[in-house]
């Protein structure tokens, strides 16, 4: 501690804003007990000073108290907006708050298809009920949904800095309304964002100049900079070329090809893409080196380039990472400017205190994380793993490589399990071999061809046209990887004491490493040797010997007669031993010592490895989720035996006219993709066991292809028929082209997946195909859903897709004659509402013959069908049925227990 105060501080500044952030006012006190507690036991063994304690206390407390400062003020100006749109329909508001805002804009103005977004600082506001504006004082996020093709020339003439004038509405950002789901309202609020405000069309957007001389002005010359050397490489480079340079050499993400971003993530290579110490080290050399050629003295250099760093930061686009190493280059500069050039740690240190002390809400930022803890790892660990490897003059830069390389990956993995939920198995490969290959080939020949294009097109496009090739061959070989599903791994989500704890394992490996060497060299890590007390001065030629010789025997003295007469025998065993005997027990132990706590370390890092990656290994309950996908259904069902069940996977039905192509987003929002993927890996869905299209409606399969890209697919079961659709053709085409077989569902077929748990389909669809019979093609697929009834221990669970009034009483004929001796009347646990509680289902017949405890209605909030049917409800109401719904409750799950216990919860209140 005494070595490294400024990291100590630093690190106990985290503490306090972190319990800040995670605890209650009492949580933070007794969190500051316990530190002060450890930093007692340090003191009472000597191991910090009192002045060292009090600073770390003083740390704690001061970290705490501006994150609950600034959780406290961090709230919207107008109370009465949030009033009002608390009685509105979560994620959404009900009553729009139609307003008119003044303001100006602070951020880059990012066009998106149809939509154009950006933030405003609000200064003041008017809602139209209210004659007088009022003071607002913060931060609006601006939705501005175009009208016309020829508005987007017009958006793309606003800029930060400009003052602005807009009409629209306010509305609350989205929460999570599935478990574990993404919280947009909680990721704005980091943001000091509570509101967010929608307008339509470019008419209702006033555009004015702003202040000349201000930070918003500053930033949009470096916005306008950063486009116009983004123009230059869509000249020099072909296609999404263009996109992954501008990623790669100047921070523009905006138009790197989401899919090619998907391959990268799997790999676990996306930090190539994040411009980061690694770029600003290159724009450092470069800069330095053309300071050279002018003879400019060191001093001055050193000036100039401490000057240039926030320039490149604020080209780059100011991410977490490009302003850490961007604080770490400007300190580590000054500090040499001053000859007093201190280790790497204090240097990351400062810079995580500086941009802690800026913003507390950057602790919880993934990059912010990834960069410090990465960066840390790299310092600490790098050196003792190094140390085991050849270290041969041709062979040393691959294996300074190699040492990287795996410390990275192991200091990242635990965040990128907690995080991303998947890693690839082949990702140390892929960094091994991209890593140099970019960094010192793709990103110099990006770089050097921007540079020479301003003054020579030509070669700017030769060198461009090298670059092209090796991303050509950098996009094969990571499409290649990628196609490795067998390489790719799920975890589900840990908590947040398992990263601590592979942490906490991670720093005892690396110090059984340092332990091992020093004994391998022979010398302690205090330097003293372990045969003990050697002489201050050995031959230079007997040191290593003498170092590494063992103990000799003593030999036993010599007794004469005289010597028997006047000392006994005795007294010669009973003196104390050679010190090489003392030694030599000593070594012994400390050899024990060391291997048991190899031992550790080696279990410490297996077994939370192992439980993470089944975290349900002896989790005997089963599990019925209706997953909150909007208009349409998914359902997941994870048995009493691990296995899982997923019935439809909702989807987004697109209507778009002919010659609106110019409205599509970049990465359009699909369910699959954002929303039923990631939740199931959160679960640590490993691998789905049976896989239901209960029919080909796009809300209820489009979402499915991205399930079959991301997670393996065991078996299929569907309605046996065929519509022509894209949906339904990419789907599957999808389950045949990785040979996952087809089961088409028919009357009376039954599935045991385990020993509590049984599927049976109740009937066949009206228009299904029967064994050996052509599959028919429906284009109307309501009436052709797959009905099951799941039974779960002694709970059952009847799914019926979109099945509507014709099929529900086909599918009671069919149940009735295929179990003639059932009762009159049924009573089941729950009921998935058919087609969403549309009016043309759920008949009286079918609810008094099923007559279900709990009712569950899958729609999407304010949809335009008015779903579901007053009707319906009655109906429900009238059988005594409990109604959930996720428009209302969120995600609703069922947990049915080995005692046949059903319990209920859902995400949103009622």
């Amino acid at each position: 501690m005494i070595r490294r105060p400024l990291v100590v501080f630093a690190i106990c500044w985290v503490l306090g804003s972190s319990a800040a952030a995670g605890l209650d006012g009492r949580g933070v006190v007794l969190a500051g007990g316990a530190l002060a507690a450890a930093l007692m036991a340090l003191l009472l063994h000597r191991r910090a000073s009192w002045l060292l304690a009090a600073a770390c206390l003083a740390a704690f407390g001061g970290a705490a108290g501006e994150r609950m400062w600034v959780d406290a003020h961090n709230a919207t100006a107008v109370p009465a907006l949030f009033a009002a749109a608390g009685a509105a329909v979560p994620g959404t508001s009900a009553e729009t708050l139609e307003a008119e805002v003044t303001g100006t804009i602070i951020s880059a103005v990012e066009i998106d298809g149809d939509r154009v977004q950006f933030r405003v600082s609000a200064e003041s506001v008017r809602v139209s009920s209210e004659k007088a504006p009022q003071e607002l004082g913060e931060r609006l996020l601006v939705q501005v949904r175009l009208a016309e093709q020829p508005e987007l020339a017009i958006a793309a003439q606003w800029q930060r800095g400009d003052r602005v004038r807009l009409a629209g509405e306010f509305a609350q950002p989205a929460e999570a309304t599935n478990f574990g789901g993404f919280d947009y309202r909680r990721y704005l609020k980091s943001q000091r964002i509570h509101w967010l405000f929608k307008a339509s069309g470019a008419a209702s957007v006033h555009i004015s100049a702003g202040q000349r001389f201000s930070m918003a002005s500053l930033l949009s010359r470096i916005d306008a900079m950063r486009a116009a050397l983004g123009s230059r490489m869509d000249a020099l480079y072909p296609g999404e070329q263009s996109g992954y340079m501008k990623g790669l050499v100047l921070g523009i993400s905006e138009d790197l090809d989401p899919e090619r971003f998907r391959q990268f993530s799997q790999l676990g290579l996306t930090h190539i893409l994040a411009i980061s110490g690694l770029h600003v080290a290159v724009f450092l050399y470069v800069l330095g080196g053309l300071l050279r050629l002018l003879r400019m003295t060191r001093e001055r250099m050193l000036l100039l380039m401490i000057a240039a760093v926030p320039f490149y930061v604020l080209l780059a686009g100011g991410s977490p990472s490009v302003v850490r190493a961007g604080i770490m280059a400007m300190l580590g500069l000054a500090a040499a400017r001053m000859h007093k050039l201190k280790d790497g740690l204090h240097l990351l240190a400062a810079a995580a205190l500086l941009m802690l002390a800026w913003d507390p809400y950057m602790l919880s930022d993934v990059g912010f994380q990834l960069s410090f803890l990465v960066t840390a790892g790299l310092i600490l660990g790098v050196p003792p793993v190094r140390v085991w490897l050849p270290s041969g003059t041709r062979t040393k830069a691959w294996f300074d490589l190699i040492a990287v390389t795996v410390v990275a990956q192991a200091i990242s993995f635990p965040l990128t399990v907690y995080y991303f939920n998947q890693f690839h198995l082949l990702s140390l490969m892929a960094n091994l071999v991209l890593v140099p290959f970019i960094s010192f080939i793709v990103m110099p020949l990006g770089g050097a061809s921007l540079i020479l294009d301003a003054f020579w097109h030509p070669a700017g496009k030769l060198l461009a046209l090298a670059a092209g090739i090796s991303n050509t061959v950098t996009f094969g070989f990571v499409l290649k990887l990628s196609r490795l599903h067998s390489f790719r791994m799920i975890w589900a989500t840990p908590p947040i004491q398992w990263v601590i704890c592979m942490y906490a394992a991670m720093a005892l490996s690396l110090s059984m490493l340092k332990r091992a060497r020093a004994r391998r060299e022979g010398v302690s890590e205090s330097g003293a040797s372990p045969l003990g007390e050697q002489p201050e001065c050995l031959p230079s030629d007997l040191e290593f010997h003498a170092q590494h010789a063992k103990p000799a025997r003593p030999r036993l003295p010599v007794l004469t007669d005289e010597d028997a007469v006047t000392q006994p025998l005795d007294t010669y065993w009973n003196q104390p031993l050679h010190p090489a005997y003392t030694a030599g027990a000593a070594s012994r132990w400390a050899a024990l010592f060391l291997r048991a706590g190899q031992f550790l370390s080696i279990l410490a890092l297996l077994l939370p490895l192992i439980w993470a990656y089944y975290p349900d290994w002896d989790d005997r309950d089963a599990y019925v989720s209706f997953i909150d996908v909007g208009q349409g259904d998914s359902i997941l069902v994870r048995t009493s035996g691990g296995k899982h069940i997923l019935i439809d996977g909702g989807g987004m039905v697109m209507f778009r006219k002919p010659g609106d192509e110019w409205r599509e987003r970049r990465d359009p929002f699909e369910i699959g993709k954002k929303v039923v993927v990631p939740l199931l890996q959160q679960r640590g869905v490993h691998a789905i066991d049976l896989l239901v299209l209960s029919h080909l409606d796009s809300d209820h399969i489009k979402g499915l292809k991205a399930v079959m890209e991301q997670i393996p697919v065991k078996r299929i079961l569907w309605n046996g028929t065929f519509k022509p659709s894209e949906d339904a053709i990419s789907v599957l085409q999808a389950g045949i082209a990785q040979d996952i077989p087809l089961y088409a569902a028919a009357a009376g077929l039954n599935w045991k997946m385990d020993a509590h748990t049984s599927i049976e389909l109740i009937g066949s669809a009206p228009g299904s195909s029967s064994a050996n019979a052509a599959i028919p093609t429906v284009k109307e697929q309501n009436g052709q859903s797959v009905a099951l009834l799941i039974h779960l221990y002694e709970r059952s669970f009847l799914l019926t897709g979109d099945a509507d009034e014709v099929e529900e009483q086909a599918l009671l004929a069919q149940y009735r004659s295929h179990h003639p001796s059932a009762p009159a009347e049924q009573s089941i646990d729950v009921l998935k509402v058919s087609h969403h509680g549309s009016k043309t289902s759920s008949s009286a017949e079918w609810l008094s013959y099923w007559h279900p405890n709990v009712a569950v209605i899958s729609v999407g909030r304010n949809n335009l069908y008015g779903h579901p049917n007053r009707n319906v409800l009655q109906r429900f109401e009238e059988i005594g049925a409990w109604v959930k719904r996720t428009d209302l409750n969120g995600e609703v799950q069922f947990r049915i227990t080995g005692k046949n216990q059903l319990k209920i919860r859902q995400k949103l209140p009622n």
